[in-house]
Parts: C-alpha cells; sequence; structure tokens
C-alpha cells in the first residue's frame, strides 16, 4: 500500500448508499471474469442522485462514456457512506473504477469492513464534513501515516482519523494477505 496517495477528488453527499454505488441491476457480472468484472467499474456511482454528486457543481459523471475506470482515484463524500445492504459488490465496483481512497465523515460498518477485508480500497475517516470544502475534480494529496488530505491547489490542509487497529490490515492489502504475513495461515 502506498502512504502517500494523489489523485483527483470526486466530491459526494450524504447517505451515498450500495445501491447507488452499484445498483442491484448490474450484480449480473462474473466478480472472478477479468472482462465481465470491468463492468461492476462502469457502472460504479450509477445510481446516485444528480444533487448528490458532484457537489457542490452537482452532476458530474464519475465515469465518461463507456468507459471503465474513472479519471477519479479518491472520493470525499459525507456522512454514512455504504449505508444499504451489505453488498461486497460495491467497494469493488469502486476498486474496479480506479478508486484507491473513499474520505468519509462516517461509514455504514459493513461496507467500512468489506472494504478493508477485502483490500478493495482504503477508507478514511475526515474529521468533520470536509466534503464541503472540495470541488470535484481537484487534485488532493492523501497522507495515510500523517492522517490528512491536502487540497494542491492552496495547501490547504485537512486532519483525519487515525484508521486504529485495521491500519495493518489495510496496509497489507486485505484480511486474508495479513492473515498469510502474520503467519496465521499458510
Amino acid at each position: 500500500m502506498q502512504k502517500i496517495i494523489k489523485g483527483k477528488v470526486y466530491v459526494l453527499g450524504d447517505n451515498i448508499d450500495t445501491d447507488q454505488i452499484i445498483p442491484a441491476e448490474h450484480l449480473v457480472y462474473s466478480l472472478s471474469d477479468q472482462e465481465e468484472s470491468k463492468k461492476y467499474g462502469h457502472f460504479a456511482l450509477s445510481g446516485v442522485p444528480p444533487q448528490k454528486a458532484g457537489l457542490p457543481r452537482g452532476n458530474i459523471p464519475f465515469i465518461e462514456g463507456e468507459n471503465y475506470q474513472s479519471e477519479f482515484s479518491i472520493i470525499v463524500a459525507g456522512s454514512n457512506f455504504g449505508c444499504g445492504s451489505s453488498r461486497e459488490h460495491a467497494p469493488f465496483a469502486l476498486q474496479m473504477a480506479g478508486v484507491q481512497v473513499v474520505v468519509a465523515e462516517s461509514y455504514a460498518r459493513i461496507f467500512y469492513r468489506n472494504s478493508v477485508d477485502g483490500g478493495f480500497l482504503v477508507p478514511l475517516e475526515s474529521e468533520g464534513k470536509i466534503n464541503q470544502q472540495f470541488e470535484t475534480g481537484e487534485q488532493v494529496e492523501i497522507n495515510i501515516h500523517r492522517q490528512t488530505i491536502t487540497r494542491l491547489r492552496d495547501g490547504q490542509t485537512f486532519k483525519l482519523k487515525h484508521p486504529g487497529d485495521v491500519l495493518p490490515i489495510i496496509e497489507a492489502g486485505g484480511l486474508f494477505e495479513y492473515a498469510r504475513k502474520s503467519g496465521m495461515i499458510s
């Protein structure tokens, strides 16, 4: 895992649920078939209503045209990100779209654990509602070990919460990789 991640940010509002992250109608593709699994990336965030996407400018597409990956590798969202069903496909879809990190004010517990355990992406929590401090398309830098996100256009830095006991699992790339590296399984 990289300690510093730079990329374009995609800004979302509160209560982004798993059906908005990957609508149920797109759960028909194989997770193990390389060509089919790309479609999860193509349809990632396709269920987000325009008023919750691209704050404050609104309705900015996460995926352009027929692409499978987004130009946005970092999501900054409000509270309760990943609420709804316990769909493991949600963090997988974001990973397939090229998302490396989601910074949210808070998470639904199952989305958070699916993200960490599967090694799909790094879920970090902000100290307060910082999604209103960013615009979709801005370049940011996240320092995981310093727990900061910096807006590169003006250098303004915002503090993130420490990931706590899940940091070694995140660093290993998921629960099974952590167990292998720790000697718990071979």
